[in-house]
């Protein structure tokens, strides 16, 4: 999405119109999900996906025609029939809703773009919040805006103050780690929250052979990574090539010394619980989101004891994830990674860790049908 956000900023700069397609609902099994973006430069091209594929041409063809033709903001939906799906390779059976925004002025979006770029880069995190669909009786635009940043100043509006106070208390909410959301009020009206923060980062303590099988997969997922280890040996690019950064210090001075905010995880895996214990109070103090520690049970319990003395809230404890990961019964530093990075892909994104296959009354079902059908001779 960076990148959507960057070209858009320098198109506006240029002043020259953009049209922005933002998926903002899914039913269904959909090639994407809410918050994936099309921006469509004015001679047709464009940056980002909203998944490929027919939905994603009808979609282009629509915004190039609003910008044509000077049009307003509109929201479609499109359907993804099993003839539509297959034309494409897809095996989908859900409904995709998009906001199709023209920006054709500058001043309309640039500045919130502009912040958008920033938070993304470091600074504090901030929400755009689009209006989808008015209350009836409402006569306010579909996409009219309403920015808010994380002290809660804002810029724009919905239309309605009582729409705006219930939409800037849910973007706070969702700031801290970067999230989106879809509301339907009371009143029926409908709006789409879209959070930006800084990448997701990772943050290991120890640079042993767990670290070492978790980097790559940080990598691959999108996470920053930094590295904390006081053995040189251990600390080096070297042997970490996809870190940002690593560092040679004590653990907690090490962790002191990072830009962590909520959308931080850390993870301790020293060598020892001399270690595990300094660098695990020293992640409780901070606003990272998720802290893990890998270990045994008993291992948590010492060290959860010497947190309480050393003053750290008991909430604070709680929340800790100790033995750190998912339950899939890896051994080997390899599987306990991937473990690791599966809690904290289902801790970011609200999963449950639970199996998705399909149901044994479903799987009865599709045999009943089979059986009631005509024998194909």
């Amino acid at each position: 999405m960076h990148e959507v956000f960057r070209e858009a900023v320098e198109l506006l700069k240029k002043g020259e119109p953009i049209v922005m397609a933002t998926v903002v609902r899914t039913k269904g099994s959909t090639p994407q999900k809410p918050g994936s973006k099309l921006l469509v430069r004015k001679d047709g091209s464009g940056v980002g996906t909203l998944g490929g594929g027919c939905v994603e041409g009808d979609i282009w063809f629509a915004a190039k025609e609003l910008m044509r033709s000077r049009g307003d903001a509109v929201h479609r939906d499109y359907y993804l029939n099993e003839d539509i799906a297959a034309r494409d390779g897809l095996v989908c059976g859900g409904t995709m809703y998009f906001l199709i925004d023209p920006i054709y002025e500058p001043p309309d979006y640039l500045p919130y773009a502009q912040e958008v770029v920033r938070a993304n880069e470091g600074s504090r995190p901030v929400a755009l919040i689009n209006l989808i669909k008015p209350a009836p009786g409402d006569n306010s635009s579909v996409g009219a805006k309403l920015f808010v940043r994380q002290d809660g100043t804002t810029k724009g509006t919905l239309g309605d103050p009582k729409l705006d106070a219930q939409a800037i208390e849910e973007a706070q909410e969702l700031m801290a780690l970067g999230k989106n959301r879809y509301v339907t009020t009371e009143d029926g009206a409908e709006y789409f929250i879209e959070a930006y923060t800084t990448p997701p980062t990772l943050v290991v303590a120890g640079g042993g052979h767990i670290s070492k099988a978790l980097a790559p997969l940080a990598k691959m997922l999108g996470f920053r990574l930094f590295v904390i280890d006081d053995r040189p040996r251990f600390a080096n690019k070297e042997r970490f090539p996809d870190a940002e950064e690593v560092i040679v210090a004590p653990y907690d001075q090490g962790i002191r010394q990072l830009p962590i905010n909520a959308n931080t995880f850390i993870v301790v895996a020293t060598r020892g619980h001399n270690y595990d214990d300094v660098a695990l109070e020293a992640a409780a103090r901070t606003p990272a989101s998720y802290v893990g520690l890998v270990g045994s049970k008993r291992k948590a319990i010492l060290i959860y004891e010497q947190l309480l003395k050393h003053g750290i809230p008991l909430e604070r404890v709680e929340a800790i994830h100790s033995p750190v990961g998912l339950d899939i019964g890896g051994r080997t530093p390899e599987e306990i990674a991937i473990s690791i990075m599966a809690e904290i892909l289902m801790f970011r994104f609200g999963g449950t860790g639970l199996s998705m296959k399909l149901e044994e009354h479903r799987i009865l079902k599709i045999m009943n049908k089979v059986q009631a059908a005509p024998a194909i001779r």
